[in-house]
């Protein structure tokens, strides 16, 4: 649903399957923005945030975090590691995740 309506309004979508995968790709797409949830398959997200932050081709590419991880502790590490934004799936509509991505785009120049 979230990739529908994000293509919707515009924006080229490219999926990973997990971790590893979403790495893979991020390296060679070169994204101008990351959408992560951080309960994957092979690598949790947390573990590729913290290597995309050391390599430095990607240490700068926004990461939105999108996930059912609602702690306190979870949203600290998010915006410890880099995140500028978290969004507990829950709590959030997918109009203001697809709206916020756009801003975040925008500020991308």
């Amino acid at each position: 649903l979230l990739t529908n309506r994000i293509s919707k309004a515009g924006v080229n979508v490219v999926r990973a399957a997990d971790g590893e995968d979403g790495l893979a790709k991020l390296r060679s797409e070169k994204p101008n923005l990351m959408l992560l949830d951080l309960i994957l398959p092979k690598k949790s997200g947390f573990e590729l945030l913290e290597e995309m932050r050391a390599d430095p081709s990607l240490a700068n590419t926004p990461v939105i975090i999108v996930s059912n991880l609602g702690q306190e502790s979870d949203i600290k590490k998010g915006r410890e590691l880099g995140a500028v934004e978290y969004f507990v799936k829950a709590k959030t509509s997918i109009d203001g995740l697809v709206e916020r991505v756009k801003i975040v785009l925008s500020e991308q120049g």
